[in-house]
């Protein structure tokens, strides 16, 4: 099973690679295995040029060389397998040297193809174009040597120095490969005599000897700026080559070399070195690597520097980006194949058939990119090929046409006749096909001009019901051929024979443009140019001039020859406006006459203004005339400038427009198509306004009538738009591939964004694809779109790209610089941005140094984002003198310095008193202390925040406050309505001094209040603790007689006081009489001074530190019980308070308790009953 499965595998593998393969080969009737390529001998020497072609056989090859056959003979001939060899390469002038470019032509039954070129060249060494030069360097510059030789392949280039190989081991010296020598830090060592060797595989040249003077130069070397002495240079690199981009420079101290791409684009690390000191060398360039390099050399740790920039192009070979296609299509058919190829410079496109080249004739046209065969025959059966080739090389791609034949066709249409019926219309006339005519469904009539080359053949189809046809929209006196075809389902006949016909001539269609010019101020020269044959229709045989002044209505006519293109007119008056016309007449009629022109004599002066300019006015496109001129040959007068008008027909003259003297040409662009326009030309000097030159101008269509079967161009694509400084934008479109061998302009349209007034679009026009846009606003947004031009025809307008030009460089320096002191050793340095709306920064660089070193130079460099304002100074020096300055750069340039601001670093433990000063003198707000300078708007944000914070206190008190009013009024409603408690009974005192000292004992207590903290629901106010609700434990109330106080007035008046135990007074004990626990509680009272503890706690809302003990007495019932033995120290002193020992508790709290629960009566006095609690 296992072996039935792999050979079954192997089957499947040989279908799968085998028949593909088969088919390519049975399909591909003949192609390439092997061309030939460049190549390189020495003379004498053997080669071969490689070229094998397979296909169906038989297969013959041939050689070019320059495009003619190769004769072979012994030393050169063909080998069987196709290649070409040279037994001895020789190189002879003429035609007799080998060198050229070589291709192999392979043919059989299906056609013949041509291959690529192949260059052959002998290798060469010839003299030297450049020779080293002697010099004199100052000891510690830089010397250079360079020498250049044509020879090929490029020599190896090596030094001696007095005739003695030049040692490279030191850093010093560095040769590049394409023959420079550099020397730095020149000493005396290195004087002498210089010479370059070139070598390579033919031969060795040596160069004359050059001489290195090395003088003195006295210490110290002063200090100079960098000075770049051989910068890099414009080069162009092949593909894969190498480029070499030399950049020296000098300068004390010795400045430093760096490279940048003018377009910001990073420059490849991979493929790119250093050499020396500063040279660069791109081992292997790509495109990419295209473009213009910066050198730049710094002095260092400063901004000291200068630039030198080089461009690179970069060359490539062509290459297809779109290739033809084989096609099948039937007799009298069309064919259609498109080829596209891309390379540096632009590839030319040319199209082969069999490996001919291709010419346009009626049926056969080009269109660069594309090959249309129109009415395909048996004969344009074969293999196509498209080449493209410049200056790099040559690619080909092929394509086969297999052309389809019917023998059921008709048999050509016969007797074609054709008749003049007037100057645009030919009337054709033929008979049927002889054969098969009844199965002819239509013909087509083809036409085209006789005359020229390259003309385009147009095509009428009409039906089959006759064999007549008028073809009306002919040029008047032009010669035309026919040639009619028949179309039936299967196919098409061949093409009818060949007639020709002339139509007639008509009256001209356009009036010749006319241009005026004075010579003196009492004659005008007019002169005009031929009518196009498009437009004159016919031989001209005279002109008519008609003039007459502006101020009278007489005209004047002249008859002019038609062989003359000018007339001077004399006698007329100076300084007067005359109005002038031209017509011209054939040998059918006079066409219509030219529009008034006006022109103005000269002033009768002795004054020696300018002579009126040499113009020229030249139709570019549909929309565009270019204006140029050459000042007058007999101008004696200092021009200063010109002024240019130009206005369309029947409008009013436009304001000048201003052009300097050395400017010889203006572009007008932005006008309509198929009108006529009036441009007027002046120079002016200091004497006054010069002569003027009026001459009119028509612009053409845009699509003509013949033109309307033709579609316009496409419109250039990919437009870039790149911004090069602040006031000009480059920009680069893609060429439309078909014009790429046709000569082709461009209109570039530019106007700022949203621009309302039309007449300030800028109109620009160029050849090349691409253009620099220069005198824009900066920072300003523009609106570019371009379109082609080719052949009269104009493509629509590109999609339009938007692109804002660089903001300029700032021209201020940054504002408000402050410096402050934030530490000992560090510094904040704050500052503005520039006063410049317009002006975008992107970077800030900082420096500071010492008075120390500033005196050398020495600055100490800080940058930052174009976003931050500020920066730290870090790791200054105690006991120094700072300079601090700032400047603004973007990515045009930098911007100027500020004025230095002075900062005072103390030694430690020293305080400064002087104010920092900027450098011009004037004080600069710096500070030394810990805080950081707070401006207007900082102190204004923390006033106001101090303010809401202080409201806000203030509402949160004024909240608490009316809180505890309202926990105060319930809480004393409550102590009326619980338990039927009634309000307080005053309190017996024997005397005012007893009430003194018992208010001592008193803390200064409201009429309600609530223990807050010690966790009960106990309520007191003046009477005593109210009892809400009962409790488990009972406290027991003794009920004794009201006692009326004679001071009541002043007992109300004070707040509660503690007193001796009276008679008839209820006091508060505890159903435990055990006298321990009491006394514990109560024990012996000696204080005289109130508790700052319980007072504190009063006042803030708190009911005092409450142990376990005083929860027990807050819960006690008011339940009567006897005395307990502790109270009896207040029985026995009636006139104040005693102890029979000092108390060595703490301080006690006295509470009022009401001697009675009942009401008491109205206007009486109650005594008052005091309760003692430990605190």
């Amino acid at each position: 099973m296992a072996s039935f499965e792999r050979i079954t595998y192997r089957r499947m593998l040989y279908f799968a690679v085998f028949i593909p393969i088969s088919g390519v080969l049975c399909f591909s009737e003949l192609f390439f295995i092997k061309e030939p390529h460049d190549v390189m001998v020495l003379r004498k020497d053997p080669v071969i040029l490689d070229c094998q072609a397979r296909g169906e056989v038989p297969v013959s090859m041939t050689w070019l060389k320059n495009g003619v056959k190769v004769t072979e003979n012994e030393r050169v001939y063909a080998l069987s397998n196709g290649s070409l060899y040279i037994a001895e390469v020789e190189n002879r002038r003429g035609d007799k040297s080998d060198e050229g470019f070589y291709q192999c032509l392979a043919q059989n039954k299906y056609g013949a193809i041509l291959s690529q070129k192949a260059h052959l060249t002998i290798a060469s060494i010839l003299h030297f174009e450049v020779q080293p030069v002697s010099s004199v360097v100052e000891q510690g510059s830089v010397a250079r040597f360079t020498c250049k030789i044509h020879a090929n392949p490029p020599p190896i280039i090596t030094w001696e120095l007095n005739r003695t190989i030049l040692p490279l081991a030191t850093n010093r010296i560095t040769v590049l490969p394409n023959g420079v020598l550099q020397i730095y830090g020149v000493d005396q060592g290195d004087a002498g005599n210089y010479r370059c060797l070139a070598t390579n595989i033919v031969n060795r040249r040596r160069s004359t000897e050059a001489t290195l003077t090395v003088t003195s130069v006295l210490e110290p070397r002063p200090l100079q700026k960098p000075r770049i002495i051989a910068g890099p240079q414009n080069i162009t690199a092949t593909l894969h080559q190498r480029a070499i981009l030399e950049c020296v420079a000098t300068g004390n101290p010795k400045p430093i070399i760096s490279w940048s791409r003018l377009d910001h684009k990073s420059i490849d690390v991979f493929n790119t070195r250093v050499l020396g000191n500063g040279n660069l060398i791109i081992s292997d360039v790509k495109l990419q690597h295209a473009g213009v390099y910066v050198c730049r050399a710094t002095t260092p740790g400063t901004r000291n520097f200068t630039v030198a920039t080089a461009a690179l192009t970069v060359l490539a070979p062509p290459s297809f980006v779109e290739w033809p296609e084989s096609l099948t299509r039937p007799r009298a058919g069309t064919a259609r194949f498109v080829c596209q190829a891309e390379g540096i410079p632009n590839p030319r496109i040319t199209w082969l058939k069999n490996g001919l080249k291709i010419h346009s004739n009626g049926r056969i046209k080009m269109y660069n990119s594309k090959l249309v065969i129109n009415q395909i025959i048996p004969e344009d059966d074969a293999i196509y090929q498209c080449m493209a080739e410049n200056d790099q090389g040559s690619n080909l791609s092929m394509a086969r046409l297999i052309v389809v034949m019917s023998e059921d066709r008709p048999s050509t249409p016969r007797n074609v006749r054709p008749e003049t019926v007037s100057s645009s219309a030919i009337l054709l006339a033929w008979d049927r096909p002889l054969y098969n005519s009844d199965k002819v469904i239509a013909y087509s009539v083809h036409y085209m001009k006789a005359e020229g080359l390259n003309n385009e053949e147009y095509q009428v189809v009409i039906g089959n019901e006759t064999t007549r046809y008028i073809i009306d929209d002919l040029e008047p006196a032009s010669n035309y051929t026919f040639y009619i075809v028949a179309y039936m389902p299967m196919g098409a006949s061949r093409m009818s024979d060949h007639v020709s016909q002339h139509t007639f001539e008509d009256v001209p269609l356009r009036a010749p443009e006319i241009s005026l010019t004075s010579r003196s101020p009492t004659d005008i020269l007019v002169s005009w140019l031929p009518i196009p044959a498009k437009f004159s229709r016919g031989r001209i045989v005279t002109y008519r001039l008609s003039y007459r002044s502006s101020s009278e209505s007489t005209i004047t006519t002249l008859e002019i020859l038609g062989a003359k293109s000018k007339h001077l007119i004399e006698g007329l008056d100076p300084d007067t406006i005359y109005l002038l016309r031209v017509a011209a007449a054939t040998k059918i009629g006079w066409g219509e006459q030219s529009v008034w022109t006006s022109h103005r004599t000269p002033k009768a002066s002795s004054a020696k203004v300018p002579m009126a300019p040499e113009l020229r006015l030249e139709p570019l496109n549909c929309t565009t005339i270019l204006v140029s001129w050459q000042p007058s040959p007999v101008n004696t007068a200092n021009i200063q400038g010109y002024r240019l008008f130009y206005w369309e027909d029947s409008q009013q003259e436009s304001m000048p427009i201003q052009l300097r003297a050395q400017d010889l040409h203006r572009t007008i662009g932005g006008l309509d198509p198929r009108k006529k326009y009036h441009v007027k030309l002046l120079a002016y000097s200091y004497a006054g306004e010069g002569y003027q030159a009026d001459q009119t101008v028509s612009t053409p269509g845009c699509v003509s009538v013949r033109d309307r079967m033709v579609p316009p161009p496409p419109p250039p694509h990919h437009l870039y738009a790149k911004a090069n400084g602040s006031s000009s934008i480059y920009l680069h479109w893609g060429r439309p591939a078909f014009t790429l061998t046709q000569p082709v302009n461009y209109t570039v349209r530019c106007n700022p964004v949203g621009l309302q007034n039309a007449s300030l679009v800028l109109y620009l026009e160029t050849s090349e694809p691409h253009l620099l846009v220069k005198d824009l606003e900066p920072h300003t947004a523009y609106e570019f779109a371009v379109r082609l031009h080719v052949e009269q025809l104009s493509s629509p307008w590109s999609p339009v790209v938007y692109h804002t030009t660089l903001s300029e460089a700032p021209s201020s320096p940054p504002l408000g610089v402050k410096v402050t002191l934030i530490e000992d050793d560090t510094a904040l340095v704050s500052w503005k941005q520039p006063d410049e709306p317009n002006t975008v920064v992107t970077r800030y660089t900082i420096l500071y140094a010492s008075r120390k070193a500033w005196v050398g130079g020495e600055w100490q460099v800080l940058q930052r984002e174009g976003t931050i304002t500020m920066a730290l100074l870090e790791n200054l020096l105690p006991g120094n003198v700072y300079l601090v300055k700032i400047s603004a750069s973007n990515e045009v340039g930098d911007g100027p310095f500020s004025n230095a601001v002075e900062l005072a670093v103390q030694s430690k433990g020293a305080q400064s008193s002087q104010k920092p000063k900027r450098s011009d003198g004037t004080e600069a707000r710096a500070y030394s202390d810990s805080f950081y300078h707070l401006d207007q708007k900082s102190m204004t944000g923390i006033i106001v925040g101090v303010c809401i914070a202080l409201t806000c206190i203030m509402i949160c008190v004024l909240i608490l406050i009316y809180r505890s009013k309202a926990r105060k009024s319930s809480a004393s409603k409550m102590a009326q309505q619980g338990n039927g408690q009634v309000p307080l009974t005053s309190v017996s005192l024997a005397n005012g001094s007893q009430a003194e000292n018992a208010e001592s004992f008193m803390p200064m207590v409201s009429d309600n209040f609530i223990d807050a903290k010690g966790g009960t629901g106990l309520i007191i106010n003046s009477a005593g603790p109210v009892n809400l609700k009962p409790t488990k434990n009972k406290w027991l109330f003794f009920t004794c007689e009201d006692k009326p106080n004679a001071k009541t007035g002043q007992a109300q008046r004070r707040l509660q006081t503690l007193c001796s135990y009276q008679s008839g007074t209820t006091m508060l004990t505890h159903e435990e009489s055990s006298p321990t626990s009491l006394q514990v509680l109560f024990g012996p009272m000696c204080d005289t001074e109130h508790s700052n503890n319980s007072e504190g706690s009063h006042e803030t809302g708190d009911s005092g530190r409450y142990s376990h003990d005083e929860m027990e007495m807050t819960q006690l019932s008011s339940v009567g019980s006897s005395r307990p033995p502790s109270l009896e120290p207040f029985t026995g002193n009636e006139g104040g308070l005693a102890c029979d020992e000092p108390s060595l508790g703490p301080p006690h709290f006295f509470m009022e308790i009401p001697a009675s629960a009942s009401s008491p009566p109205q206007n009486e006095q109650f005594a008052t009953s005091l309760a003692v609690f430990p605190l």
